[in-house]
């Protein structure tokens, strides 16, 4: 019998908890919903939802000790999974309207305005994904997926190192490039929303569930 991987979605104040919930729950996961320390700690895979600004994501995130889950989530090797403002908040540091806030510093770099005639970024658009992608197995190039945001980043700053494998980054446009989803060992991450990406989303769920 095989049984269903355990999923915690980390319930901080901020993200579409109830979409991905159900999202998660229909490619077979065994869901919850908790700001809980140790059922994050422990879960087989850890999903980061975030929706708006990067510093009261970050406030919110540290009133539940969410940052210290992740470190030591990720230096065992257990699985996460960042969403939207959720990828964000993983990276070094966010500038929102000439404010710098720091992030949870797990990849360098800075989420920062994208620089488009039209923001926010709201609707669907396709990705590059490289060829080694376990998130867009399956997936051909045409896929759309859904975005709502303002805020990217625009350069990918970490480098392989000596036994360290080179990080597997997708990358999409909207006036400028910008990275839609990366993967790094146990730490997965998109900027655009899988929970409301329809089937291509739901195919996406179920290979990040599949590497658990």
């Amino acid at each position: 019998m095989v049984v269903a991987k355990n999923v915690v979605v980390l319930d901080y104040g901020s993200g579409n908890l109830r979409s991905a919930e159900r999202a998660l729950a229909r490619t077979g996961a065994d869901v919850t919903v908790t700001s809980d320390f140790e059922a994050a700690l422990e879960c087989d895979g850890l999903v980061v939802p975030g929706v708006g600004a990067f510093e009261a994501c970050m406030k919110g995130l540290k009133g539940v000790r969410g940052e210290q889950i992740i470190g030591r989530r990720l230096s065992g090797g257990r699985p996460v999974l960042g969403i939207c403002v959720g990828m964000q908040i993983l990276f070094a540091r966010g500038v929102e309207h000439g404010v710098e806030s720091e992030g949870c510093g797990e990849w360098p770099g800075t989420v920062e305005r994208l620089e488009a005639p039209v923001l926010p970024h709201m609707g669907w658009n396709t990705v590059k994904a490289p060829h080694d992608s376990v998130l867009f197995a399956g997936l051909d190039a045409a896929t759309r997926f859904y975005f709502v945001h303002s805020y990217g980043v625009r350069e990918w700053e970490l480098r392989p190192g000596d036994g360290f494998a080179e990080p597997v980054v997708t990358w999409a446009e909207h006036g400028v490039p910008f990275v839609a989803a990366a993967e790094n060992g146990p730490l997965m991450a998109t900027q655009f929303h899988p929970e409301k990406s329809g089937d291509a989303g739901a195919t996406l769920l179920a290979n990040w569930l599949g590497s658990l």
